[in-house]
């Protein structure tokens, strides 16, 4: 769940209004709550809901209504912790005051999931205050997506055991993302950019395999069919070739742009996994957010 340093192609909204390079108004809220990569957390609660038997219902929407407060709580938080290092690199960033109500939110999903939103929390206070510029950093960013999916799965009621597979696959994928990230702002690492590359690839390879669906399950994963192998595609075709341009010329702006694709991407790997555990409306109701991700990215800039 990316909670930190994420970024998307760094455009900004045409006749946006500036004070001391920062925006106004309804755009400052729309950079501080990263806008366009809300749109990737919808996705965990669905992917963990289709991996379990029970039907997604009320509680798996009061599930995704959790992550999004968990989600905008840790991005507040996050600029409150960079305030400094942003008045240096990222001056356009705002900082309002903002009151979290996080564990209600959580407690409306039932007893099982609020076990999993409190550790999720916890990963993301951790992450913003003590972990980020340390080498754990990226493990923990992808701990807090792995939460998150079976955040979902929990609300949703059944045994939770067969979202860990997709819970550790879109881990890996941020894990990936996040690595990359760590020094956008100055230039990146071919090895990182090359190691996203291959984490890329091999999470593609995974997607149509109903092998990979018994990793954590244990038992026969059901098959993907058309539109996972479609979804997996794309997923691919989102993130690969940014993470290339960012291997071969680990600049600034190749970096920054991989971050946003890797974090585009997620959208469609959510989908893939949803459609790899025979759950076709919520791949596809996923995978719509995936238009409205890019349209926002070109309109607000959250570098």
């Amino acid at each position: 769940m990316s909670h930190g340093d994420t970024a998307t192609d760094p455009v900004d909204a045409p006749g946006a209004r500036r004070v001391g390079g920062g925006r106004t108004g309804l755009g400052a809220w729309a950079e501080l709550l990263r806008l366009p990569a809300l749109f990737t957390v919808p996705g965990d609660a669905l992917a963990g809901a289709a991996a379990v038997p029970a039907t997604p219902g009320r509680r798996t929407a009061l599930a995704i209504g959790s992550s999004l407060c968990l989600y905008e709580a840790g991005m507040a938080l996050n600029d409150w912790a960079d305030r400094d290092e942003d008045a240096l690199e990222r001056p356009h960033r705002p900082l309002p005051s903002a009151g979290l109500a996080l564990a209600r939110c959580a407690r409306c999903a039932g007893r099982p999931a609020f076990r999993v939103a409190v550790p999720l929390a916890a990963t993301v206070w951790a992450y913003d205050l003590g972990l980020k510029r340390t080498p754990g950093g990226p493990a923990a960013m992808a701990a807090a997506r792995g939460l998150d999916v079976l955040l979902g799965a929990a609300a949703t009621g059944g045994p939770i055991r067969p979202a860990l597979a997709p819970a550790a696959l879109l881990g890996s994928h941020t894990l990936a993302v996040t690595t990359v990230s760590r020094h956008e702002t100055r230039g990146g690492s071919p090895l990182s950019g090359l190691a996203a590359l291959v984490t890329t690839g091999a999470l593609t390879r995974l997607l149509p395999s109903r092998e990979a669906g018994a990793i954590a399950a244990g038992t026969p994963a059901r098959p993907t069919g058309t539109l996972g192998a479609v979804l997996a595609a794309a997923y691919a075709a989102t993130a690969a070739r940014p993470y290339l341009h960012a291997t071969l010329n680990p600049s600034p702006p190749l970096t920054q742009r991989a971050v946003g694709a890797g974090i585009r991407a997620t959208i469609p790997l959510q989908a893939a996994l949803a459609a790899r555990s025979g759950a076709p409306v919520s791949a596809l109701l996923t995978a719509a957010l995936g238009p409205l991700a890019a349209k926002f990215a070109r309109k607000v800039s959250v570098t």
